[in-house]
C-alpha cells in the first residue's frame, strides 16, 4: 500500500497558507500478518488450557468421592504442564494485545484518508479507548466501527458499498464477553476453598478460555477483511468518489 496524501480541495477558496496536519496511507499488513500468527498462538493455547481446567475439574471430583494418592499425583503433574503453559498464554496475549493496537490504530489512520469526516474523535483515541475505564466497553468498538465504514470501497458509480459490519459486531461482542468470564471465573476459582468449589472453578474456567479461543478466531476474520478492504480501497484512491 502506498503512500498518499490528500491534496487541497478544489474548491478551496485561495487565501493565506494555513498548515495543516498531512494524514497518509500506511500498510497494515505487516502487523496484520504478525497479529494473526499471535491470535492464532493465543487461541489455540487458550484450547489446550480449556481442556486441561475440564480434566482438573474431574479429578476434583474425583477428590470429593473419595481422596486417592493417584488423583493427587496427576493433579501435581497437571499442575507441572498448566502453570508453565499459563504463563506462556499470558506472554502471548500481552504481545497480541500490543501488536493489536498498533494495527487498530493504523488501520485508524487510514481510515482518515479514506474519509476525513467519517470519525466522531481523534486517531489518538484508537490507543487511548483501550485505557479508559467503562469507556473502553464502548469506545474501542466505535473506533472499529467507524474505520470500517470509512475503508468501504467505492461501487462502479462511486458510492459507496454497502459491507455488513457483522464481523466487527461479532469480534466485538466475543471479546467482551471472554474477559468478563475470564474475570470472573479467575475470582471464582481463587476464592474456592472446597473440592466442589474448585471443581465447579475448574469448570468455569474452561468455558473462559474456551471463549477466548472464540473471541481470537472472530478476531482474525476481522483483522484479515478489513485489512484486506483498506488494501482494496488505497488501490482505488481515497478520492476516487470525486
Amino acid at each position: 500500500m502506498s503512500s498518499i496524501a490528500p491534496g487541497p480541495s478544489p474548491s478551496a477558496t485561495p487565501g493565506p497558507y494555513l498548515p495543516q496536519a498531512v494524514h497518509v496511507l500506511r500498510s497494515p499488513e505487516g502487523l496484520a500478518k504478525a497479529l494473526t500468527a499471535l491470535l492464532s498462538a493465543v487461541g489455540g493455547l487458550s484450547l489446550v488450557l480449556s481442556g486441561a481446567d475440564l480434566y482438573r475439574s474431574g479429578l476434583q471430583d474425583d477428590l470429593v468421592s473419595g481422596s486417592s494418592t493417584e488423583t493427587s499425583e496427576r493433579l501435581g503433574g497437571l499442575d507441572s504442564l498448566s502453570i508453565p503453559l499459563g504463563f506462556l498464554h499470558g506472554v502471548l496475549y500481552l504481545a497480541t494485545a500490543v501488536v493489536f493496537v498498533l494495527w487498530f490504530h493504523r488501520v485508524r489512520c487510514n481510515g482518515q484518508v479514506f474519509r476525513p469526516d467519517g470519525f466522531s474523535q481523534s486517531a489518538g483515541w484508537a490507543i487511548g479507548g483501550w485505557f479508559v475505564p467503562f469507556a473502553n466497553l464502548f469506545f474501542p468498538y466505535r473506533t472499529a466501527r467507524q474505520t470500517w465504514d470509512a475503508s468501504t470501497q467505492y461501487a462502479p458509480d462511486g458510492t459507496y458499498r454497502q459491507v455488513s459490519g457483522a464481523p466487527v459486531v461479532a469480534w466485538w461482542l466475543a471479546f467482551v464477553v471472554s474477559m468478563v468470564l475470564d474475570r470472573v471465573a479467575s475470582r471464582q476459582y481463587l476464592a474456592a476453598l472446597t473440592h466442589e468449589a474448585l471443581s465447579d472453578g475448574a469448570a468455569f474456567m474452561a468455558a473462559a478460555e474456551l471463549s477466548t479461543t472464540v473471541a481470537a478466531v472472530l478476531a482474525v476474520l476481522f483483522v484479515r477483511k478489513l485489512t484486506a478492504m483498506q488494501r482494496v480501497k488505497a488501490v482505488q484512491g481515497p478520492n476516487a468518489a470525486a
